[in-house]
């Protein structure tokens, strides 16, 4: 009995199961795997999505399973166009654009959240923090202000042991800055041990922070200890709680969303189902003149050819192959390289190659011309689809696109991950039904209907973008209500830890 199959294109030589083989059969392919449409001889490069995911390691039979026995990575040349598919985008009328409620804020960015947080220069004075935040969270103060959404701790691993001029101080305190002007804080404490490389005085002397944002700063060993600095954190935090209170959302357009996209856990529907919807969601926004952000650089590699033909210009272009080549040398000084991907789950999933993930991984950018490359945790200051460098973890990659300002992030997964990012929203994206069905507290939206032959790329495009302005004008999201995303604060660690 065959198992119904899905093949993207007509010169591919592979298609997906998409489905388990009948218990009667005594075999098969599973679900998500690729299945030999043709024989394949030794050496000859297979294509998925029209484009080539990696070379025949023996000769391969028609209807056999494809996988990591039978198919491997190699180098292989490719042709590099700039700008030859950068078409201009048609943007909707102004007058007819799409509107969310936002918070508005001084300097007129808008958030879809009003937090207070607590950001930390060190690993040092994590614990406090978080004791901090906890105070104030769980005391009952925050009933007495219904428009604060929380109080989150923002701590991390690093700010001490490493060059206080070095690139990895700079990452961090680039991370650091971008939250500290996001627009879904409404105030912050900022909390140091004292001794740090990562000093305040350096992390915010010239900052420019929008006009009135309540902003304290103090040290442990200046304030006298542990049992103090909590006590005076809680002080201060409480004290910014009626002028985060007078908040309110109002109604702003659609094109003052920056929505961030990431891809964690993924499966081989991932390029089928909820990446090419999520991508048409951006396609949606974009003409609403909006922002997209792409990011995870590892993951991208191998389509590299692909986006510098939408590149909307050369020098655009351009910035995203001197990536591509700072990664290759960051990987080979490491003792790794760029194909050491996929992960163990993502090749349970049926992924086998950089190259084939890379290629579903890319759909979450849609179609529209790449408007800008910035490196990671930099000011997203382009409308369109932009890409930001990132790692392609998940965490770290979604930090730095949050600090490069992302008020939304919408999160695909074909394994399951579980994952939320604070201050900012985040929608999980399932690519496949059962998975939706066995994590639905987890899952926003189902994707799989895609597969499941239910619903099109496009009308699961047009449920994401609605339930992205839904989000962003308070709804909340399966992690928000899980409490996820203070964990997820990883910024980018660079640099020699001394």
């Amino acid at each position: 009995m065959p198992q119904r199959l899905i093949q993207l294109r007509n010169e591919d030589d592979v298609a997906i199961a998409a489905e388990d083989p009948p218990e009667e059969a005594g075999g098969g392919v599973p679900r998500g795997h690729k299945v030999a449409l043709r024989d394949l001889t030794e050496g000859q490069p297979v294509l998925r999505y029209g484009q080539v995911i990696g070379f025949a390691a023996r000769d391969i039979a028609a209807g056999e399973h494809v996988h990591l026995h039978n198919l491997e990575y190699r180098e292989f040349d490719r042709e590099y166009r700039f700008a030859v598919d950068a078409a201009e985008v048609p943007l909707v009328p102004e007058s007819e654009r799409d509107t969310f409620q936002g918070y508005v804020r001084s300097d007129g960015s808008v958030g879809t959240r009003n937090f207070l947080g607590v950001l930390t220069t060190v690993n040092c004075s994590a614990t406090a923090a978080k004791q901090i935040a906890a105070r104030v969270r769980f005391s009952g103060l925050l009933d007495d202000y219904p428009h604060v959404d929380g109080v989150v701790a923002l701590t991390h691993g690093q700010g001490c042991g490493m060059a206080p001029d070095g690139e990895g101080m700079a990452v961090l305190r680039r991370v650091m800055h971008g939250y500290l002007r996001h627009p879904n804080f409404a105030g912050f404490l900022v909390l140091g041990l004292g001794c740090e490389d990562n000093q305040i005085r350096e992390l915010t002397e010239g900052l420019e922070l929008r006009p009135g944002l309540p902003l304290v700063t103090s040290t442990i060993q200046e304030l006298g200890g542990t049992r103090k600095t909590v006590a005076a954190g809680v002080a201060a935090l409480t004290a910014m709680l009626p002028e985060a209170d007078s908040a309110r959302r109002s109604t702003v357009p659609a094109d003052r969303l920056i929505l961030g996209t990431n891809c964690g856990g993924s499966d081989s529907y991932s390029g089928l189902t909820a990446n090419p919807a999520l991508g048409d969601a951006v396609d949606r926004l974009v003409r609403q003149g909006g922002t997209g952000v792409v990011g995870e650089t590892p993951e991208i590699y191998g389509t590299e050819h692909m986006l510098v033909r939408r590149a909307a210009s050369e020098a655009v272009g351009r910035r995203l192959l001197e990536r591509i080549d700072w990664w290759r040398g960051y990987t080979a000084r490491h003792g790794g390289s760029m194909d050491n991907n996929p992960s163990p789950g993502n090749k349970q999933g049926g992924l086998t190659t950089i190259l084939e993930k890379s290629l579903g991984a890319v759909a979450k950018g849609g179609t529209t011309p790449l408007a800008d490359v910035v490196e990671y945790a930099e000011p997203v200051r382009s409308k369109g689809f932009v890409f930001m460098d990132t790692p392609g973890y998940d965490p770290v990659s979604v930090t730095g696109i949050v600090a490069g300002g992302a008020n939304l992030v919408c999160f695909t997964t074909g394994r399951g991950s579980a994952f939320g990012c604070a201050p900012v929203p985040s929608l999980k994206l399932a690519t496949n039904t059962p998975l939706y069905e066995h994590m639905s507290e987890d899952m926003d939206i189902n994707a799989g209907g895609i597969a499941d032959g239910s619903a099109t790329v496009e009308e699961i495009g047009e449920e994401i973008y609605r339930r992205v302005l839904a989000v962003a004008s308070g709804e909340r999201t399966k992690s928000e209500g899980l409490d996820y995303g203070e964990e997820e604060f990883v910024p980018w660690h660079l640099g020699t830890v001394m």
